[in-house]
């Protein structure tokens, strides 16, 4: 299915692409394969690509003076995109520790959802998350795919300090906060997992259009593999899909 796009000049030296502002698996499929298409022509004055739930920013290596001619461009390489081929992904397997020392806003949520905590875990856990795009921090996974039923506004005052590993939910999102920084998400658990690794090749370990489930596991378990993973032996579970 081909959109229509909207192009519009982004400061003095990038162009923001715009799909329908939805968040919608088809469109991310749209443009990963559009950011791909773009890799594979190797424009040289192209440094940089981003993509977020419903855009693809091009930032050039100049000013671009032409941006009529460079929207031309772009809307060439999208007409050919080829949509045949099924985008290559991961589904990671990330532990969480739901316990009410690290799911610190748990109960407020059950008392306004009026539903247990454990059915909240048991919700949270059971859903398949899609990758959209990274951002807010280095490592912050946008997650898709939350249950309408946990659906929870972010809070008024953000929290100075949120504590690396946080597992929460702002809105119709869930998300990791990969280190620690201030928040306003609703905080449920905390994952041992390292999501951004400076000394890693790829520091980040997933990427935009990955899924990711999350299985609950004991204050004991977590306490086991933040060890493995502070020694760098831990490995996380994780399967090559189509999406």
């Amino acid at each position: 299915m081909a959109y229509n796009l909207s192009y519009k000049r982004f400061g003095e030296r990038a162009i923001l692409i715009e799909w329908p502002a939805i968040i919608d698996k088809n469109i991310l499929k749209d443009i990963i394969h559009f950011k791909d298409q773009i890799y594979k022509k190797k424009i040289k004055q192209i440094v940089e690509l981003k993509l977020a739930y419903n855009s693809l920013l091009i930032i050039y290596d100049s000013i671009c003076r032409n941006f009529e001619n460079e929207v031309k461009l772009l809307k060439k390489l999208y007409e050919s995109l080829d949509l045949r081929h099924d985008i290559v992904s991961k589904l990671w397997k990330i532990p969480v520790c739901y316990d009410a020392v690290f799911g610190i806003d748990l109960e407020a949520i059950s008392m306004e959802k009026e539903l247990s905590i454990d059915e909240i875990i048991k919700r949270h856990s059971q859903s398949t998350y899609t990758v959209y795009f990274i951002g807010f921090l280095p490592g912050f996974l946008y997650l898709g795919g939350l249950n309408k039923s946990l659906f929870v506004p972010r809070k008024a005052t953000p929290r100075l300090k949120v504590e690396q590993g946080s597992v929460a939910i702002g809105g119709n999102q869930t998300g990791v906060y990969p280190n620690e920084s201030p928040g306003g998400w609703n905080i449920i658990g905390n994952s041992p997992v390292s999501f951004f690794d400076v000394s890693k090749k790829t520091p980040c370990f997933s990427k935009p259009g990955d899924q990711i489930i999350f299985y609950p596991i004991t204050l004991k378990d977590h306490e086991n593999i933040k060890i493995l993973v502070d020694t760098g032996v831990y490995q996380m579970e994780s399967e090559v899909i189509d999406a």
